[in-house]
């Protein structure tokens, strides 16, 4: 295996500075932002929960005990880190019976901020996005130029990689996908999940790599599929259309690159030839996503934060909050700004 995250290329220049992310949970805080509205009523109780120190299986855990159902009967929109604060949509299936006594739940990292009914099972994926709030702290750099970089993401997006989490510790997740494909059982269904999206993710970081070494991850290349913004909904693109060259100038529709899986690729012409080169060498890791049955999709190369402030709290202590659509990744937008100290 040839991936190196480290090594990815960067968009806008390497960053301009330095930090330390997550030094304590409260550094890294996530607010989702839920699809849904609730009903008020319905066969499935659901909680807004804030945790800290906590992943979502383990919320999701504790909650099917605490109610007596089989975890599958817990429903959640996305998967949250454990290092972070964070709030969280859960929702329980419990047609016919009262609501538990909550406050069972209550702890030091986890709190029930809001309990009410709703008609339907909250489904992974139904997620208008996360609002992020980031402390970075030990800061080093030139602050004019974080200024100045801050202004290029807000205005230019960044390279909508998957971030470094998705691949595990020391990548191991790729790992286990390689032993996976090449026929090692994994009984549990969510770990498979895991090593899966791992190696999609890697494919499609190795595409956006390659178009930002080439200048073009942000243009429209003849053959290309445009993705609408915040939105899985796809088109083919012609070659000097005026009008899709301002929604991309505005940020409503951005290139894309391959979520591989069964079928040919989407993408024609330039677009098309770039994406078989760049992933030519990776025909066991193509032949086992589509041996599990994945089709092919796409996924923008670009994101814009929404919402992007800044604020230097201390003289090395710098304050982040963006707003981010389902599935993309801080560490992506932090990536373009300074480079992440590793733990001591």
């Amino acid at each position: 295996m040839s991936y190196n995250h480290d090594r990815l290329n960067y968009a806008l220049g390497k960053p301009v500075a330095t930090g330390r992310l997550k030094s304590e949970p409260a550094d890294f805080r996530v607010d989702e932002i839920a699809g849904f509205e609730a009903d008020g009523s319905g066969e499935h109780a659901v909680l807004k929960i804030e945790k800290k120190g906590l992943n979502t299986a383990d919320v999701a855990k504790s909650l099917a005990r605490l109610a007596g159902i089989k975890e599958r009967d817990v429903g959640y929109a996305g998967l949250k880190d454990r290092v972070a604060v964070t709030t969280q949509w859960f929702s329980l299936y419990l047609p016919g019976q009262d609501d538990p006594e909550w406050s069972e739940l209550e702890s030091d990292q986890l709190c029930v901020l809001e309990a009410t009914r709703h008609g339907r099972k909250i489904k992974r994926g139904t997620l208008r996005g996360n609002r992020f709030t980031l402390t970075l702290r030990e800061v080093e750099g030139d602050k004019d130029a974080l200024n100045e970089r801050l202004k290029l993401i807000t205005s230019m997006g960044v390279p909508n990689y998957f971030g470094e989490q998705r691949f595990g510790y020391q990548l191991g997740n790729l790992d286990k996908a390689a032993a996976m494909f090449a026929g090692r059982r994994v009984k549990s269904k969510n770990l498979r999940g895991l090593y899966i999206s791992a190696a999609r993710s890697m494919l499609f970081n190795t595409v956006l790599s390659k178009r930002i070494e080439m200048d073009n991850w942000n243009q429209l290349l003849e053959g290309e599929v445009a993705m609408l913004d915040g939105s899985r909904n796809f088109f083919l693109t012609e070659t000097g259309d005026t009008a899709l060259a301002e929604r991309l100038m505005s940020g409503d529709i951005h290139p894309s690159a391959p979520m591989w899986g069964r079928g040919s690729l989407l993408s024609e012409a330039e677009a098309l030839v770039i994406e078989e080169a760049e992933l030519e060498p990776f025909e066991s890791w193509r032949d086992g996503l589509e041996h599990v049955g994945l089709k092919q999709e796409r996924r923008a190369t670009r994101l814009i934060p929404k919402a992007l402030e800044w604020n230097f709290v201390e003289d090395d202590v710098l304050e982040l909050s963006f707003t981010l659509h389902a599935g993309c990744y801080a560490t992506s937008v932090v990536r373009e700004l300074l480079g992440l100290k590793r733990p001591e």
